[in-house]
């Protein structure tokens, strides 16, 4: 029903920037948290970064000061701004949404991208 897709992945440079955005589809009444997730090979998914219907964010101690997460609800969509890039940044970024679909009850249902590749070299 619902669709998260990825874009803006890639290869980029230690110090250089990379900007992914993710935007949902489907029959969405309203979304919650919209946030996004990274996983490199042998480590578990953790969080990078999220962003709540009304503004308010959290950071994984690694990047702050260094990504920035925003969000445009009349999109529905969520971006995630990754400047001064690290060899230890390189991982699959998932975006992941709550996301309701009744006006009378509200539950959350998570849904996930299909991730997009971020590589930075040296």
């Amino acid at each position: 029903q619902v669709q998260l897709v990825e874009s803006g992945g890639g290869l980029v440079q230690a110090g250089g920037s990379l900007r992914l955005s993710c935007a949902a589809s489907g029959s969405i009444f309203s979304i919650n948290t919209m946030g996004w997730y990274r996983q490199a090979p042998g480590n578990q998914r953790e969080l990078v970064a999220r962003i709540t219907s009304g503004g308010s964010t959290k950071y994984a101690d690694s990047v702050k000061g260094r990504f920035t997460v925003s969000r445009d609800n009349a999109k529905n969509s969520v971006n995630l701004q990754m400047n001064s890039l690290k060899l230890e940044d390189t991982a699959v970024y998932y975006c992941n949404a709550e996301i309701s679909f009744d006006r009378r009850v509200t539950t959350w249902f998570n849904y996930w991208g299909q991730g997009t590749q971020v590589t930075v070299s040296s």
